[in-house]
């Protein structure tokens, strides 16, 4: 790949004319004491917004979207940050946006309840396109994937909402799935899918500067590397860039590059075994912009037969839970979904390998069971990394969506609860590595 700096907030421009202008936020958010004795404002240090992502809630229509805002983010702002403005990650759907989109009086309700709550909007997740809970996910959360126009069309949509909503000047960004699914990509229709994703990725760079020449404000899609996306790896993600960029002039590259980054998922790269600082170095030396950050933790275990058999515990016919193998320092299997891995192990415990990483994300704030244990280790890594060097990423969404199928054993009293305890945990992390928060 050769490489081509995508210009940040310190450059004037890109070449060819096309300028570049990185509003910040001019508010400084304040903080303050809440009952659980933690100082919060959800504005740190660095520009760094923090939020939870709202898919942790039903919702795939508006009216159910706006219910869980009201019910239960709300609550959750209450206890977090009572006094200071609060960041907001939302999940839309496809129905819940044009609904949005197209009945101004629902979008005035919703900018009124923001101001009256004293919360903003700075990202969206864009990943799911459809139903998210209470039915069969699994790998139709990649459907429709990049190849689509209706794909395009929902992300674009998106954008021009959270541009309309969030405060004038603030930094906005949408999370997308990582192209596809790879078992929707086969040698027989590889190019053709592949040239069909890039084409609409172009469309959307060019969409995403449409509208930052609009409004001035910093704006970027982040594409999310996930076990069994097309790219799951930090390896494989370069290597789609280079293919998304390879044969554009140097306009269009630094317009891609841009415009179009990673949504980072914490839990993701922990499940591939990857070292956050090697996995963001690789990021970052390919000039991949870290548009968003997820805070999430994955299952780990020993693969024992009574952990195995646990495990049981943890398989659901809502998402797909894959998990990965690693004996010594190379990864030996991997599957698609818990019994899966399962069926295997009852047949061959002897070749169960070391260790087993499982796509289920627990709360990040606690172990998830004494037999178990989990990947945070990755979220304090990749933390120490950017106290080291503040900058290279300004977004941070604690996400932990699995709530209503969480074992009953290790999920807090309520949601809100939960989501508490898991920005007591995150802020504590802030901290330690000397990102503090903004106080008014």
């Amino acid at each position: 790949m050769k490489k081509l700096r995508a210009k940040s907030s310190r450059d004037s421009q890109f070449s060819e004319g096309l300028e570049l202008v990185e509003t910040e936020a001019s508010c400084h958010l304040g903080c303050s004491a809440t009952k659980f004795g933690f100082v919060s404002g959800m504005r740190l240090a660095h520009d760094i917004d923090l939020g939870y992502c709202t898919n942790i809630h039903r919702g795939e229509t508006w009216e159910e979207t706006f219910a869980g805002l009201r019910d239960y983010t709300d609550e959750v702002r209450r206890r977090v940050s009572p006094d200071a403005p609060y960041g907001v990650g939302l999940r839309l759907s496809n129905t819940a946006s044009l609904e949005l989109k197209e009945d101004p009086g629902k979008k005035v309700a919703f900018q009124n309840w923001l101001e009256q709550t004293n919360s903003y909007l700075f990202t969206i997740n864009g990943f799911p396109f459809g139903t998210f809970h209470g039915s069969r996910v699994k790998e139709q959360v990649y459907v429709p994937d990049w190849a689509t126009e209706e794909r395009l069309e929902y992300t674009v949509r998106l954008f021009s909402l959270l541009d309309e909503l969030a405060p004038k000047g603030q930094e906005i960004s949408v999370s997308t799935l990582p192209g596809s699914f790879k078992e929707f990509v086969t040698e027989e229709n590889r190019e053709a899918h592949e040239e069909a994703m890039f084409r609409n990725l172009r469309k959307c760079a060019e969409e995403i500067d449409r509208i930052r020449q609009k409004s001035g404000r910093v704006i970027h899609l982040g594409m999310e590397p996930e076990p069994l996306g097309l790219f799951e790896t930090s390896s494989e993600t370069v290597s789609f860039f280079d293919r998304l960029i390879d044969g554009e002039s140097e306009r269009s590259r630094n317009l891609i590059l841009h415009t179009i980054g990673v949504n980072y998922d914490t839990c993701h790269l922990a499940i591939e075994y990857e070292d956050p600082r090697d996995a963001i170095s690789r990021l970052r030396d390919a000039e991949i912009r870290l548009s968003k950050i997820h805070l999430s933790s994955a299952l780990k275990l020993t693969p024992e037969p009574e952990a195995v058999r646990r495990l049981s515990a943890f398989h659901d016919e809502v998402y797909l839970h894959q998990v990965i193998v690693r004996a010594g320092d190379k990864i030996t299997e991997r599957f698609r979904d818990l019994p899966d891995a399962m069926a295997w192990f009852e047949e061959q415990p002897e070749e169960a390998g070391e260790e087993w990483r499982v796509h289920f994300h627990v709360p990040i704030h606690a172990q998830p069971e004494q037999i178990f244990s989990d990947t945070r280790d990755h979220i304090s890594g990749l933390l120490d990394l950017l106290g080291a060097d503040p900058g290279w990423c300004r977004h941070f969404e604690m996400e932990t969506y699995t709530w209503e199928v969480l074992p009953e054993e290790i999920r807090a009293r309520t949601v809100v609860d939960q989501l508490t305890e898991e920005y007591a945990w995150c802020l504590s992390e802030f901290q330690r590595v000397g990102i503090e928060k903004i106080r008014s």
